[in-house]
């Protein structure tokens, strides 16, 4: 089941276990649960503090397994086989349930214990979505540290059943007691703001009362990672507020052209990211969004939660989102046929029809792995001709189900009102409406800058993006800009860690120059 190199890893992880667990699986005779129950074994005879048994309970899932701490009542359940991306999950499943330290906040440990009320909840994953994790390693820990909240982690290509009844179009997917309780990545901060409703509050104050900072950065993908580094080491005081850290890398598959890392997948990078500026002195305030810039002597940023930080310079690098078509059914069929990620949700989709709109790299990209899943995809481009590199279009045409339409305007998603069945383009060239039956969309046409809060208050290009010039320096003096979010040409990760850089140092550079004005000014008077 395991390869050798694994198996050795993992051995070495259950030899740190402290308390004795028991896999209990529940297994049929089909091929998943004779794989499951050879992974299972493996596992327990790697330590004397793990044992196996299997059981025949009719309201369990098959094939499934609980890791229990002996003797208590802790314990957390996986619903197929967690490989590809959550076998993460599944050793730090194993180890905490162990008695493994969980590596959270004090304070935040303790606000789950004191969760008052009990929490059932199922998340429903895709061994391709690298997203997943985070919310199935959450919700597991959760589970561990306040037995009160229950967790199921469910293989959504395994039990396509329930995927279908549930009508479950995109991963990750929480229910809590049986509703639906949010979509896509969340941290433990995250699901704990939405179950203690009186945490954004407390939050709120908190940040409030804090002093100002030298620096203050708005986002924290690399170009707010890099500038919080070259600030933090600088000796000044540095904060750094993200709605989530890691930005838009964290939906990025694989990175293969960030130089002297060859290669590394999105999650992983922004992991790396976060270590590194963690590594220094700066203060990070994440999961909190930026609604207002109000420049000054002090700039003053203004939080959602309704919290106002200060700063004596600021640097905006608040990335971008996935830009969207603009038109009827797509916002409507959000996460219900209409997808953004193919390697997240493209396993909901196994034996469909889908669509992919965008014919450059990302658009060509996702169409040939969704032909691996699929029964079938469309490619539509605007223009006259894809865009993608000519690797790429010759591997897309070689497969046979695989069907390219260009000169193509999609101008309507269609759907019964709960999802997806259809899409209608017009033919760029004869005039024609075409329309065509499909159970999913995955749109592939770029990025967007996370500008809109910033109108009136820097200047902005036709497009949105930050206007700067060569040192990062927006409109308004003290004001710097970096990242995706500015008029920096070629969006990529290596040029915003660059432009985050510079834009530090031009912070600090204006630092130094506005103190020794206000010190000649101070013996001018004198």
């Amino acid at each position: 089941m395991l390869d050798a190199n694994v198996k050795t890893q993992l051995n070495s992880y259950m030899q740190m276990l402290v308390q004795p667990i028991e896999l209990v699986a529940c297994l049929d005779d089909s091929a998943k649960s004779h794989e499951l129950r050879a992974l299972l074994q493996e596992i327990a005879g790697m330590s004397g503090k793990i044992s196996f048994t299997e059981r025949s309970d009719a309201n369990d899932r098959t094939p499934s397994f609980y890791i229990n701490r002996v003797g208590t009542d802790i314990s957390v359940c996986f619903a197929g086989i967690p490989m590809g991306h959550e076998f993460t999950s599944l050793v730090l499943a194993l180890l905490q349930v162990g008695g493994h330290p969980i590596k959270l906040d004090p304070s935040v440990i303790d606000q789950i214990r004191n969760l008052d009320g009990d929490y059932a909840f199922e998340t429903y994953f895709s061994l391709s979505c690298q997203n997943c994790p985070d919310v199935v390693q959450a919700l597991n820990t959760m589970s561990i540290i306040n037995p009160r909240i229950k967790h199921v982690a469910i293989d959504g290509a395994l039990f396509q059943n329930e995927v279908d009844a549930r009508q479950i179009m995109s991963v990750p997917t929480m229910f809590l007691n049986g509703e639906v309780f949010g979509q896509g990545r969340s941290s433990v901060e995250e699901i704990l703001s939405k179950l203690d409703v009186n945490a954004g509050a407390r939050k709120a104050e908190e940040l409030s009362a804090r002093e100002p900072y030298d620096v203050l950065i708005v986002g924290g993908g690399p170009a707010g990672a890099a500038a919080a580094v070259y600030a933090a080491r600088k000796g000044i005081r540095t904060g750094v507020v993200a709605e989530r850290f890691g930005g838009q890398v964290l939906d990025t598959m694989a990175i293969e052209n960030y130089i002297s890392v060859l290669e590394t997948e999105g999650p992983k990078f922004a992991t790396a990211l976060e270590q590194h500026v963690k590594a220094y002195d700066v203060d990070i305030m994440n999961l909190q969004r930026v609604e207002e810039l109000i420049p000054g002597k002090l700039s003053q940023v203004r939080l959602a939660n309704g919290a106002v930080l200060k700063g004596k310079t600021v640097i905006l690098a608040t990335g971008a989102r996935w830009r969207e078509i603009n038109v009827p059914g797509e916002r409507e069929y959000r996460n219900n046929g209409v997808a953004y990620c193919p390697h997240c949700d493209g396993p909901l989709f196994k034996g469909k029809r889908v669509a992919v709109i965008g014919g450059g790299n990302s658009g060509v990209e996702a169409a040939i792995d969704l032909a691996g899943v699929v029964s079938h995809v469309t490619l539509i481009e605007f223009g006259d001709t894809l865009r993608a590199d000519a690797v790429l279009q010759r591997k897309l045409r070689s497969l046979p189900n695989v069907t390219v339409i260009v000169s193509a305007q999609t101008t309507e998603i269609h759907g019964d009102g709960k999802k997806v069945n259809g899409l209608s383009y017009k033919d760029r060239v004869s005039g024609e409406t075409n329309r065509i039956d499909l159970e999913g969309v995955f749109v592939q046409i770029g990025l967007v800058p996370n500008t809109e809060f910033l109108k009136g208050a820097v200047d902005l290009s036709r497009f949105g993006e930050i206007e700067v010039d060569a040192r990062g320096q927006t409109s308004v003096p003290g004001v710097f800009a970096a990242g995706d979010c500015t008029t920096v040409p070629y969006k990529q990760i290596i040029i915003s860690a660059g432009e985050g850089a510079k834009a530090a140092l031009s912070a600090f550079d204006h630092l130094i120059r506005s103190s020794i004005d206000i010190e000649s000014a101070e013996v001018v008077e004198a």
